[in-house]
């Protein structure tokens, strides 16, 4: 009498390959990073080729200047993260998904592992080439620079760790609403259009309060040299992990409450 195997167990590092197969698997990771790189690098060499010593940007930060292009590419970081949860809504593959993790909250944790590693990664070294890149052009100007110089591999490694925390926060949002349009209209909606909304208040208490807010916390990571009117970058920082961090506890409480 023959008797089948048992069923391997169930362990974090399975959870974790299994997400990271997810992720690399669908041409969506493909494109938004690719996306991403690409306006990064190309805003940079844009920004490096035409800048002249004697133009209006003598005052702006190497970093911020050269990696200007992660705006655009914090964009498509955001669809990601949203597409890695709500994705999987709209296919309806989330349901073998919990089907196989009855717990279901550790598949939330590592969908949010698996991309803030990736992402930090890939955001990291592609800043890094851009701003390689940039200084080409810049060698002879007045915003020329090096890694060695005070701040620069700081504010480049905060640039990338700043686009990945807004990544995550809209995958937490996308895990929240279960909707991939719904999640980018409230990214772009919350994050990004509500706090130039609310700094047009003329209440000091509200501009103090809009420099720990996402996109603004964030863009303080990347400056070389501190930013008049912004957080300073360790509270940034911290800022900006409770915020990511709270965009992914919410759709955790909800997740163990909801029908899939």
């Amino acid at each position: 009498m023959s008797t089948s195997a048992p069923a391997p167990a169930l362990t974090t590092t399975r959870v974790l390959r299994s997400e990271w197969h997810k992720l690399w698997t669908v041409r969506s990771t493909w494109i938004t990073l690719l996306t991403s790189a690409a306006f990064l690098l190309g805003v940079g060499i844009l920004m490096g080729a035409t800048y002249t010593s004697d133009g209006g940007d003598s005052d702006v930060d190497t970093v911020i200047l050269t990696l200007y292009g992660s705006q655009l590419g914090a964009i498509c970081l955001a669809v990601l993260g949203i597409l890695v949860t709500a994705g999987e809504y709209s296919t309806g593959l989330i349901r073998a998904s919990l089907t196989a993790v009855p717990r279901r909250t550790p598949v939330l944790w590592a969908k949010a592992a698996v991309f803030t590693a990736t992402v930090f990664t890939v955001s990291f070294v592609t800043a890094l080439v851009t701003f390689l890149t940039a200084q080409i052009f810049l060698s002879e100007t007045d915003q020329a620079a090096s890694l060695a110089d005070d701040g620069v591999l700081a504010a480049i490694a905060g640039n990338a760790a700043g686009v990945t925390l807004l990544g995550l926060i809209a995958l937490g949002l996308g895990a929240t609403l279960r909707s991939v349009a719904g999640g980018i209209g409230a990214f772009i909606g919350g994050v990004m259009i509500l706090p130039e909304v609310l700094g047009m208040l003329p209440y000091d208490a509200v501009d103090t309060a809009i420099r720990y807010f996402p996109t603004q916390a964030a863009g303080a990571l990347g400056s070389a040299d501190p930013m008049p009117n912004a957080a300073a970058p360790g509270a940034a920082l911290l800022a900006l992990c409770l915020w990511a961090a709270a965009a992914v506890i919410v759709p955790a409480l909800l997740l163990k409450r909801r029908d899939v």
